[in-house]
């Protein structure tokens, strides 16, 4: 089981080079809910160390996603704290530091091999790794002499510092949703962990040392990054940290919704789904990439649907609350294997909590929608959205559902008026304006008793008459039931769109 003896401290640590993808989404919810669980922290670290990826207007996308989703975050970027700076980019004196102490103890060295030497290098020796097989045929400062390190140094000339692995031993990793992990450190190769190019460290120094000093005690990421972990524990040793590392889960990756892979942005414009909580609007290539939010998903609903891609309860519970998912939340639940990736399912969900959403949230999340269609707000828009709100699943669908309330018919559906639009439909239609302007209360049960008394008295087929009263009422076979088309309407809308229909249908 997972569990912790301390309070735990989680991060999660995007790097600012494009929008949060959905896999990104559920390792950040994961965290989460696993702080929340055993009433830890979860800090928000930005891993800006990559300056040739960073995109403009990324992390602030970050910070907004996150916000929206309700994935809230005790210290870190956006929060503060007294570990910071949280931007790994402002850290520079802080990593200088320990590149300095592993170069000084010999854990660590300088290479100064330019690109055109490593691209000779790997062409010449079959699957070529940086290690202790082939470093010392190689331009660092474990083989030259300190007159062409002298040399080098005056001269400027651009360096890296690589780890120095040490071959043949095995190296034990146990994680929390794998199991032990065993790697031959022969296989790691002596990764660079800092470039002085931009006097920036790399992912794994820069991670390990932020983790560190941090207080990070459990690290949640995705599988991709389960190669490193090996790599990772050594550099914690190499620092004299091994003591106080982090407990490692990996999970597993999301996968497509058919075919194998891992799930991509393609998969989404193939298939007509957000993989980005937001809409993205690519600053370099001006296209605009769908998001979860513009698409009318509430974030409750996409909180809870992922948090059931890789894993479960235990139990058959589907829809829960953030308050249930956090009492139920453990890793040793997290499925090893990788998740299918159904949009379809998210959709269900949607419409699950669309059900349950207070009716004047709906109507304020589908306002802009009508602007869109430059349709004033009308002041029984909620009433108008109570009876069709189970018919979507998303909220821009309820345009399709309601747009009829705003705009009188203006042409009829051909289709159906040759199939219900009969001889005796202006004679019937003319009787059920009488029967409206009748009606003491224009009340959606009274009418819809009139209408079926009247229907009976008359001996007039129910399907007949409703049919017809409905395309006049709408101008397509659609919409809810009759009487809640004429209630939500009023009176004098509904009888001057019967009369409409009878002077262009009659």
């Amino acid at each position: 089981m997972t569990s912790t003896s301390q309070k735990p401290r989680v991060r999660f640590a995007p790097s600012p080079t494009g929008p949060l993808h959905i896999g990104g989404v559920r390792t950040a919810l994961y965290n989460y809910l696993f702080a929340r669980h055993f009433g830890g922290d979860m800090l928000l670290r930005i891993e800006d160390t990559d300056s040739k990826r960073f995109v403009p207007g990324a992390e602030a996308y970050i910070l907004e996603a996150l916000n929206w989703l309700g994935i809230e975050i005790d210290e870190g970027v956006g929060v503060g704290g007294e570990c910071g700076p949280y931007r790994q980019s402002e850290r520079r004196d802080i990593y200088r530091e320990y590149v300095a102490q592993l170069l000084r103890e010999g854990k660590a060295y300088k290479a100064y091999d330019t690109a055109e030497e490593l691209e000779a290098a790997r062409n010449a020796i079959p699957n070529f790794q940086y290690d202790a097989t082939t470093r010392n045929s190689m331009k660092n400062d474990l083989v030259l002499s300190k007159e062409e390190i002298r040399a080098l140094e005056e001269a400027g000339v651009p360096y890296v510092v690589r780890i120095k692995i040490e071959p043949g031993e095995e190296v034990v990793v146990n994680d929390l949703i794998r199991g032990e992990v065993r790697i031959n450190s022969s296989i790691i190769d002596d990764k660079v962990l800092y470039k002085s190019s931009d006097d920036l460290p790399t992912y794994h120094l820069a991670n390990i040392v932020d983790d560190h000093l941090m207080g990070i005690t459990h690290v949640i990421r995705g599988e991709e990054w389960l190669p490193s972990a090996p790599l990772h524990k050594l550099l914690y040793r190499a620092l004299g940290w091994e003591d106080t590392m982090p407990q490692f889960a990996h999970l597993a990756l999301l996968l497509k919704p058919e075919g194998n892979g891992k799930l991509s942005k393609r998969d989404g414009d193939r298939l007509g789904f957000p993989v980005f909580p937001l809409e993205w609007h690519d600053p370099e290539s001006q296209t605009i990439s769908m998001g979860y939010r513009e698409s009318g998903y509430l974030p409750e609903a996409v909180v809870n649907f992922l948090a059931l891609l890789g894993w479960n309860p235990g139990d058959n519970r589907e829809v829960m609350t953030r308050e249930e998912l956090i009492e139920a939340f453990s890793l040793d639940k997290c499925s090893k294997s990788g998740a299918k990736f159904d949009f379809e399912k998210g959709k269900w969900f949607n419409h699950r909590y669309l059900q349950e959403a207070p009716v004047e949230r709906i109507a304020a999340l589908f306002t802009p929608v009508l602007e869109q269609h430059h349709v004033d707000v009308p002041a029984n828009l909620e009433s108008i959205l109570s009876v069709v709100r189970d018919r979507v699943q998303l909220i821009p669908q309820l345009w399709d559902e309601t747009y009829f309330f705003f705009m009188a018919p203006e042409e009829y559906d051909e289709k159906t008026v040759k199939k219900r639009w009969k001889a005796e439909s202006s004679l019937q239609m003319r009787e059920i304006i009488d029967l409206l302007n009748a009606q003491p209360a224009f009340e959606s049960e009274a009418l819809e008793e009139a209408l079926n008394s009247f229907i009976q008295t008359k001996e007039y087929s129910m399907g007949g008459v409703m049919n017809a009263l409905r395309l006049a009422l709408v101008g397509a076979p659609k919409g809810p039931h009759i009487n809640e088309i004429l209630y939500l309407l009023g009176r004098e809308e509904s009888i001057r769109r019967i009369e409409r229909a009878i002077a262009q249908l009659g």
